[in-house]
């Protein structure tokens, strides 16, 4: 049986040193064996403690028994300030729930149906794109995925298809910002003593500079739009016109660039992601490449994809979330003690990292069967059921659950469904996918299909 890839991992304990020279080079392949079993690990070095958490009792605790008792690290923040500022996926507290008052609405179920137009035009285009390159030579699909993803950001936060003049550049200069920062940072997963200087990179610098700037021109248009009554009604215009409840108050320019660069971040990145590893599954899996492909023509027709097409993709769904569980687009999500704690009878102190980790839970042995393979018919039985709502956690859990959670798997089901209708995916074996931690999970090298007409 084909296995999808998977990093090989550690056997056995090294020293400090030595993981750290296996951290740099790949978070993924740096961890031990023995994690893909283990309810805690803990991590001792002279200056600090951490502890990764499996144990379901324990990830449920820290996200949603008591989520303020273990915010967010600050070390989180390290690699990402230069682009993120202050935005919503790194701050905590107070600031954190004003944020979230005001961001929260515009991704409520409701408004999804509101914002599938635009989605559905970014699929079309991406369908009519890949109609130049389906002729069988290999190639890179993440970079089609990246461009289809961050065509539905700009199309349903801005009106505007990313082959507008900002959002090229915008997606240009992100292209070049991804690979000098991973979105969980060295400092973070191992947390360096405080007084050890962390400079950013020049080129990360740079390029968060320029995308800063470019989303700066495009949010001060839009509030001056709003401000004269010609913006239209996408997500960039809700969240501006939306004032938090408690205050009266709304986003100032510079908040919402920063809630913009998160937005483009997460919904480009972890969503290009999801969708290059999907079709690389199909591509292994062609009996599964069929069954979508089939779904979505008995579904759609000849005509285009409806709203209320999206709830009868059940086996397209349960394919992305296979993907999902394999390859969670940010693998590792770190927290902080703020109080003393006992874990499964072990102390831990206050500051201590409790890092969780989504690519360790969706593999963990003592909870999945099976949990290398592909297989998106667990989803179907009470087992598969159970480990959704116990061990799945792609957009995190609780009230730091992503935002566009639901906003990414409409988006993902709709552009998986829409590519394999119309296209066969095959692998390329001189080149098979491994898996590595950048900003995202993404291929080592890429990952290179086969792409003909179906």
């Amino acid at each position: 049986m084909t296995l999808p890839p998977k990093p090989p991992a550690r056997v056995g304990r090294v020293s400090l040193w030595r993981y750290l020279r296996l951290f740099r080079a790949d978070i993924l392949s740096a961890q031990p064996a023995r994690l893909y079993r283990a309810w805690m690990a803990e991590f001792r070095t002279p200056f600090f403690r951490s502890y990764l958490c499996n144990q379901p009792d324990l990830v449920n605790l820290v996200l949603k028994g008591r989520p303020d008792d273990f915010p967010k690290s600050d070390r989180v923040r390290e690699g990402l300030t230069p682009l993120l500022g202050n935005s919503v996926f790194v701050t905590n507290g107070d600031v954190w729930k004003r944020q979230r008052r005001i961001i929260d609405p515009a991704f409520e179920g409701g408004r999804l149906r509101h914002v599938f137009p635009a989605m559905l035009e970014a699929g079309e285009s991406a369908v009519r794109r890949l109609g130049a390159l389906a002729d069988g030579t290999p190639r890179d699909i993440e970079g089609e995925a990246s461009h289809a993803a961050a065509d539905v950001i700009f199309r349903t936060l801005f009106s505007i298809p990313i082959e507008n003049e900002v959002a090229a550049r915008v997606f240009e200069e992100f292209r070049a910002h991804q690979r000098t920062q991973p979105v969980v940072n060295l400092a973070a997963l191992i947390p360096l003593p405080r007084w050890m200087p962390r400079p950013h990179h020049r080129a990360t610098r740079r390029t968060a500079k320029v995308i800063r700037g470019l989303i700066r021109q495009l949010t001060s248009a839009r509030m001056a739009a709003v401000r004269q009554g010609t913006a239209p009604a996408d997500l960039a215009t809700k969240i501006i016109t939306t004032p938090d409840p408690e205050t009266g108050k709304g986003f100032d320019t510079e908040e919402m660039v920063d809630q913009v660069a998160i937005f483009f971040l997460a919904g480009h990145e972890t969503s290009a992601s999801a969708l290059g590893w999907a079709l690389y599954l199909l591509a292994l899996y062609p009996e599964w490449q069929d069954r979508v492909a089939a779904e979505g023509q008995a579904v759609f027709g000849d005509g285009a994809p409806q709203f209320s097409h999206m709830s009868k993709l059940g086996l397209t769904r349960d394919v992305f979330r296979e993907t999902l569980r394999l390859y969670p687009p940010v693998p590792m999500m770190v927290r902080e003690a703020r109080c003393p704690e006992t874990f499964r009878d072990r102390s831990v102190a206050p500051g201590s990292q409790i890092v969780l980790s989504p690519w360790h839970l969706h593999r963990h042995e003592r909870i999945w069967d099976a949990p290398d393979e592909f297989k998106p018919e667990r989803y179907a039985t009470e087992a598969g059921r159970q480990c959704l709502r116990e061990a799945f956690i792609p957009f995190s859990a609780g009230q730091r659950v992503c935002p566009g959670a639901g906003f990414a798997m409409i988006e993902g089901v709709l552009l998986l469904a829409m590519l394999v209708r119309r296209y066969r995916f095959d692998i390329v074996p001189e080149r098979p996918a491994m898996p590595v931690a950048h900003l995202t999970v993404r291929g080592k090298d890429g990952i290179w299909l086969r792409i003909t007409p179906r």
